[in-house]
């Protein structure tokens, strides 16, 4: 039977570099907003002679997301779901931020559950920016609605996420949400291990992709101060990790985060952090 994986944000380019990688043995599946970006990134791919389908999905519509696997499942069997789909924190107000990477990371998850069987596996990505907020300031009362009441979760993480300056929003907004990311995943992992599946987060630091690029505005750049590799990360080192990830020989890995930030968080102190929030 063909195996299928799925690629969410599959048009970005982390996304498809990782279609690549898992195109040579399985059928992909790109889901994105954008239908001509997936006809493009889909004969993109053809060209490269893999095996590619699209699908318009909606993470932030439960419903747009079952539709998506649904698609999916009759292409062969849904073994790898690699979850990319995501904004950053120029791309919209908290609302928004939290709605797509927390909310919509909430309904990838309940579908690939929904779809798990032995040997598949489900790889979110997270950022190093979830790794920002110390863990006793983490916000596990509202994580924990995720599980019972997805709405009550996305409306008090974007409470919290305004209750400070309103320009520290989005940056707020997004950390947060990439923490719960991190939160989640582990806590869902026990479920997929019931049914033979695994589900892990991948956090990448600073890449050279449009999303990164556009981030520079906002002096992602500085956090290379800290950083033990100087330079940003390409797409191809991150979906080769993703890939992986996602793929049988990491059969034993699940229920964890890995970080791949060319040591910027190891490198990241309590002075740094003040120094980047202030602006300096």
């Amino acid at each position: 039977m063909t195996q299928t994986a799925i690629i969410t944000g599959g048009t970005g380019g982390v996304g498809l570099a990782t279609a690549a990688i898992l195109g040579r043995d399985h059928h992909v599946v790109l889901a994105d907003l954008d239908g001509e970006r997936l006809d493009a990134a889909a004969e993109e791919l053809s060209t490269a002679g893999v095996g590619a389908s699209t699908a318009v999905c909606d993470i932030t519509d439960r419903t747009s997301v079952e539709n998506l696997f649904a698609a999916a499942a009759r292409t062969g069997r849904v073994r790898a779901v690699v979850h990319t789909a995501g904004v950053s924190p120029l791309m919209g107000s908290p609302e928004r931020i939290i709605r797509i990477n927390a909310l919509g990371t909430v309904h990838v998850t309940e579908a690939a559950l929904a779809a798990a069987g032995p040997g598949s596996a489900l790889v979110s990505v997270s950022s190093m920016a979830g790794h920002m907020l110390p863990s006793p300031l983490l916000p596990r009362r509202a994580f924990r609605h995720a599980l019972t009441n997805p709405a009550r979760m996305t409306a008090s993480l974007t409470r919290l996420a305004t209750l400070g300056p309103g320009a520290a929003g989005p940056g707020t907004a997004y950390s947060l949400s990439k923490a719960f990311v991190i939160w989640y995943t582990a806590a869902m992992a026990a479920s997929f291990g019931e049914k033979g599946a695994r589900a892990l987060t991948v956090s990448p630091g600073s890449f050279d992709t449009d999303m990164g690029r556009l981030e520079k505005a906002s002096g992602s750049e500085r956090m290379l101060d800290f950083a033990a590799l100087k330079r940003f990360g390409r797409p191809e080192e991150i979906a080769e990790l993703l890939a992986f990830c996602a793929g049988e020989r990491a059969g034993y890995l699940t229920g964890t985060d890995v970080l791949c930030d060319g040591g910027t968080i190891a490198g990241l102190t309590l002075k740094g952090m003040i120094a980047m929030a202030r602006g300096r």
